[in-house]
């Protein structure tokens, strides 16, 4: 992968950037993406943020390779600390890390998000939690996709503001809206493997002590695997 030819999974991320937007990509890492989108001309500006010093310096390096900087700004910060008003960030990417913590880096840097309309969001977990953000932050589901790539399931959730209130059911916010509506074989693979992995999670807490704890863990997985069962079931019947 390069700035030129990104993986599957990035491409896809890319995908959902609005032409002429202004991108920040929190957790740049080598900066591919923003060079990547600067080079095929879907944007001009970009800022590249990230925390860590030895891929902030591999992103210096990669921009500065491809002739890029004038159009992008690479930041060492942490999460939207990258960002400030003048910018006039329109679209943030954070993508290839775990829900909880694509979550986090929104909620700490809330104040940062004015005037930003887009969020594109690739967790490589727990694609729930920024569905619960979302509706707790009035923020709405326009698009979701899930691929896969070199044996891994990965879903991509593109978030707009909302005026109205975000309402979703449980199964929803587990497996995603949009996704729900247009159930491919890898999303019906991701929540096979899922609720076979709970199912053996419960079997094991059988022989444990029953503690509050444990049962109501047990309840909630119990619950989960209900949720998807009815949608795989659904579907073969």
């Amino acid at each position: 992968m390069n700035a030129q030819q990104l993986s599957h999974r990035l491409t896809r991320v890319a995908h959902h950037v609005p032409k002429h937007a202004v991108i920040a990509d929190i957790g740049s890492d080598h900066a591919y993406l923003p060079c990547y989108l600067v080079l095929n001309g879907v944007v001009s500006k970009a800022i590249a943020g990230e925390v860590v010093k030895g891929p902030f310096e591999s992103a210096k390096k990669q921009v500065r390779q491809e002739g890029l900087t004038a159009q992008i700004d690479v930041r060492l910060a942490s999460g939207l600390d990258a960002i400030f008003p003048e910018d006039g960030i329109t679209a943030v990417a954070i993508a290839g890390m775990g829900g909880p913590l694509i979550c986090s880096i929104l909620e700490q840097g809330k104040g940062r998000l004015d005037g930003v309309e887009r969020l594109i969001l690739q967790p490589n977990v727990h694609a729930k939690s920024i569905r619960d953000w979302a509706v707790a932050n009035s923020w709405d589901i326009v698009a979701e996709e899930i691929l896969k790539e070199n044996d891994k399931i990965y879903e991509i959730l593109v978030l707009e503001r909302t005026q109205s209130p975000v309402t979703w059911s449980p199964q929803q916010l587990l497996m995603g809206p949009e996704l729900l509506k247009n159930q491919t074989a890898i999303f019906h693979e991701k929540w096979k493997r899922e609720s076979d992995q709970w199912k053996k999670i419960v079997a094991s807490m059988e022989s444990t002590a029953q503690t509050i704890e444990i049962i109501e863990k047990k309840q909630e997985l119990i619950e989960k695997i209900q949720l998807v069962e009815e949608v795989l079931h659904h579907e073969n019947s």
